[in-house]
């Protein structure tokens, strides 16, 4: 009896010695990105607690891999804890909704994908200072897209993409949101969407996503802050502010 009362707990703790490695790949994925005063062990300490939460709530009837849905958790679990000390200065949240709205203005008016010089004129800035605008908000708010498109949690609904979410209307709602999300995703300009893909499902670095457009760094650095602008203009619907 004590033996079958135990036997849950030990396989747990073999998924979590099994898959402790996942955490640390998720962690230096998510780094590369983030400034020197985010530390790697307080991503990995908070990695550590969404896999053991993925090891006592998985089950296998979920439809998913234990794999797929410790990513999922571990990665949430990363997310809260840098939600919880949001280093980014107010201006740089004012200058990621100034893209947005400039991007929703300029796509309303021409009815297509709204191109780097487009965005830039309507802001009233050269194409370096865009740029530059771009990399200042990167990172700014933090979204995983494979986090929010399979969460039942409605704080990754309402927390992954800035000043947008469904609002408190229950899961119908939420599941509008998330179909709302994946459709705006598949609209993305194909670049963008390639570097969602090699980032979120492929799990490249932007250096390795750099390497494969044959741009540099940076510039997928931008094109990553564009795109999530891009994602915010076109869910203005669902903006609560």
């Amino acid at each position: 009896m004590y033996y079958n009362k135990t036997r849950p707990k030990d396989s747990q703790y073999r998924l979590v010695e099994q898959y402790a490695p996942l955490v640390k790949r998720i962690a230096y994925h998510l780094i590369a990105r983030l400034p020197a005063s985010v530390q790697l062990d307080d991503l990995v300490q908070a990695g550590m607690i969404g896999l053991l939460e993925a090891a006592a709530k998985y089950s296998a009837d979920k439809g998913a891999s234990f794999e797929t849905y410790a990513g999922i958790r571990i990665r949430g679990a990363m997310l809260d804890e840098i939600r919880k000390g949001d280093w980014a200065p107010r201006s740089v949240h004012r200058n990621a909704r100034m893209v947005s709205d400039a991007i929703r203005v300029v796509e309303a008016r021409t009815g297509r994908d709204a191109k780097d010089q487009e965005v830039a004129a309507e802001l009233k800035l050269d194409l370096d200072e865009y740029y530059g605008l771009l990399s200042d908000t990167q990172g700014a708010r933090l979204f995983s897209f494979d986090h929010l498109l399979q969460s039942k949690d409605q704080d990754a609904v309402d927390d992954v993409l800035e000043g947008v979410h469904s609002g408190p209307s229950g899961t119908l709602e939420d599941e509008r949101f998330r179909q709302a999300l994946a459709e705006a995703i598949d609209g993305l300009p194909e670049r963008e969407k390639l570097v969602l893909s090699l980032y979120y499902d492929e799990e490249l670095n932007l250096k390795e996503i750099g390497q494969v457009l044959g741009v540099s760094e940076s510039r997928v650095s931008q094109l990553h802050s564009q795109c999530a602008a891009r994602l915010r203009a076109r869910l203005e619907a669902w903006r609560i502010d």
